[in-house]
């Protein structure tokens, strides 16, 4: 059994990130000891990593608390709502991709654009692309 401050120390968050599942309902901590304090078990360990792994991946912390579920009561729930989780994140990722290569290919075009010399700033191409581009957006 783990407190509270081990707990955090071997999933490397903080006591407070730990308290705040609990609140979330994504942890609990029904043992105590006589003094009070909180204690975990390795189950709880495992808990806390696929929580941070989750988290990692971006999933939302509603998505986690499903997922969650399906782990721990997986005869009342089917692969497909897993894979049904993973599949929204997976296209949230891919149209976030889109979006961060249209992104590239525009700063490219303004990169570019510009000499790169050290002559003044008036007749920048840079700047009066961006002027362009924010006029074109009313």
């Amino acid at each position: 059994m783990f407190r509270i401050g081990e707990l955090a120390k071997l999933a490397d968050v903080t006591p407070d990130t730990i308290r705040y599942y609990e609140k979330q309902n994504m942890m609990e901590h029904e043992i105590r000891t006589e003094g009070g304090f909180r204690l975990y078990s390795d189950s709880d360990l495992q808990r806390l990593k696929f929580i941070r792994y989750a988290k990692q991946l971006g999933f939302t912390l509603e998505a986690i608390r499903e997922l969650l579920s399906i782990r721990i009561d997986p005869e009342h729930h089917t692969c497909q709502e897993s894979k049904g989780i993973v599949e929204s994140r997976l296209s949230e990722v891919e149209s976030k991709i889109k979006e961060l290569q249209n992104m590239r290919r525009s700063l490219q075009r303004l990169n570019d654009a510009c000499c790169g010399s050290a002559h003044s700033s008036v007749y920048c191409s840079i700047l009066e692309a961006l002027e362009q581009g924010a006029s074109s957006k009313k």
